[in-house]
C-alpha cells in the first residue's frame, strides 16, 4: 500500500538510521535493519542517514571526505535488505534545517549529569581513542533525541545496546510537553538482537573489525568464518564442546535456516563428534545462502546511475516538509515565531529567524 493511500492519523511512525562510517554487516541487520524492513508495512517509516553524528568522534577532515561514499553505500545496503524507498523516506540529517534547531532547544531540557549517565558515550569516547569528552559527544544522545521527535516518531527499531539512547529522548519529550504542551510523542524503543562480533569479545562493530558486512563476496565470508572463535577450551574434535555463547552457532542460529542442520551441529558439538572445520563450513553456507539474494539486489541498484542521488534528493524534500511543520508546533508551543518584517521598520525585511515574542 502507497505512503498517500495510508491513513496518517491512524499510523504510528519510526525513526532509526546510521551513521555512515561505512557499510553495514550482519549485526546491523539482526540489531535493526530486520525490524526495520518488517515495520514499514505497517509503519510510516523515516530513515536517517546521521552525518552530522560523525562529527562526534571523527572530526578530521580526512573522515569527513569519506561521507559521501558510506551515505551511497549505505542507501544501497538499505535497498538490498528490502527497504523500499517508495514505502519509507530516506534522508541525510544535515540536509535538514530544523535538525538543528531542535538540538538547540532540547540542549537546554537535559543536565550534563544525565548525559554522563548514559552508558555508552564513555564507551564511543574509548573506541574513538578520544583522551577527554568533546561537548558534541556528550551531547550525542540530545542530537539524536532531535532526529527521533522530528518527525514526531512513536517507535524506534534499535539494538539493544542504544536503548540507554532512546530513554534520554522519552525524558526529553516528557520535559517539553509539561513544559509547553503536548506536542512530541513519547517514543518506545523496538529492539533487536546484539550481535557479537566473529572475535567473541564484543559485539560485531566496524571499529573493531570483527564483522561480515552484507556486501562481502561468498569467499570473503568463508574466510571470516574459518577465523571465527569458538570454544577456547576444545583443543580436538573428540572434546565435548560449548554450544552456548559459542560465537559460532549464535551465527547458525541467527542465518543458518536449516534448523534440523543446526540442531545435529549442536548435539554432535556437545557430544565431541564433530570438528569445528565442519561447523564453520556449514556456517559460511548458511550465511552465503542468506546473503546471496542480498548481493543480488545489491548488483541491481548499483548497477543504477542516479537511483541514490533521487532517493535521497526525494527523501531530503519529504523530510523537510515535516521538519517544517514539526518546528511551528515547537514555535508555537513555546511562545517562539518567525518573523520577516520589524515592527515600526517601515516593512524592510529581515532573515527568517527564531526570537521570543
Amino acid at each position: 500500500m502507497s505512503r498517500e493511500g495510508r491513513s496518517k492519523m491512524e499510523q504510528k511512525r519510526i525513526l532509526t538510521g546510521d551513521r555512515p562510517t561505512g557499510k553495514l554487516h550482519l549485526g546491523h541487520y539482526v540489531g535493526s535493519l530486520r525490524n526495520r524492513v518488517r515495520l514499514q508495512d505497517r509503519c510510516e517509516s523515516f530513515f536517517i542517514i546521521a552525518d552530522l553524528h560523525v562529527l562526534t568522534t571523527r572530526p578530521e577532515k580526512k573522515h569527513l571526505q569519506q561521507i559521501s561514499r558510506n551515505v551511497r553505500d549505505i542507501v544501497l545496503d538499505y535497498l538490498a535488505v528490502g527497504i523500499d524507498p517508495e514505502e519509507s523516506t530516506i534522508f541525510v540529517q544535515s540536509a535538514i534545517p530544523g535538525t538543528y534547531q531542535l538540538n538547540l532547544l532540547f540542549e537546554m531540557l537535559v543536565s550534563v549529569p544525565r548525559l554522563e549517565r548514559v552508558p555508552s558515550i564513555k564507551e564511543m569516547a574509548a573506541n574513538a581513542d578520544l583522551v577527554s569528552m568533546p561537548f558534541g559527544l556528550l551531547g550525542y544522545p540530545v542530537l539524536q533525541a532531535a532526529d527521533i521527535l522530528l518527525p514526531r516518531a512513536h517507535l524506534v527499531p534499535v539494538s539493544r545496546d542504544n536503548e540507554a539512547h532512546v530513554e534520554v529522548t522519552r525524558e526529553i519529550a516528557r520535559t517539553f510537553n509539561r513544559l509547553y504542551g503536548d506536542v512530541f510523542p513519547e517514543p518506545e524503543p523496538v529492539l533487536g538482537d546484539m550481535l557479537v562480533g566473529t572475535d567473541g569479545e564484543a559485539k560485531a562493530s566496524k571499529s573493531r573489525g570483527n564483522v561480515i558486512y552484507l556486501s562481502d563476496d561468498p569467499q570473503t565470508v568463508e574466510q571470516k568464518v574459518r577465523t571465527m572463535y569458538t570454544d577456547p577450551n576444545r583443543v580436538r574434535a573428540d572434546i565435548p564442546g560449548r554450544v552456548e555463547g559459542n560465537p559460532v552457532f549464535i551465527y547458525h542460529d541467527a542465518f543458518n535456516d536449516d534448523e534440523e542442520e543446526v540442531a545435529e551441529l549442536k548435539e554432535r558439538y556437545r557430544q565431541g563428534k564433530v570438528g569445528d572445520v565442519e561447523v564453520k563450513r556449514k556456517l559460511a553456507r548458511a550465511i552465503n545462502r542468506f546473503l546471496n539474494p542480498i548481493r543480488e539486489r545489491r548488483a541491481r541498484h548499483a548497477a543504477r546511475a542516479g537511483l541514490v542521488e533521487e532517493i535521497l534528493t526525494s527523501g531530503n524534500a519529504r523530510m523537510r516538509e515535516e521538519s517544517q511543520e514539526t518546528m511551528t508546533l515547537v514555535q508555537e508551543a513555546m511562545g517562539l515565531s518567525r518573523f520577516e518584517a520589524l515592527p515600526g521598520s517601515g516593512g524592510g525585511s529581515v532573515p527568517p529567524g527564531l526570537v521570543y515574542c
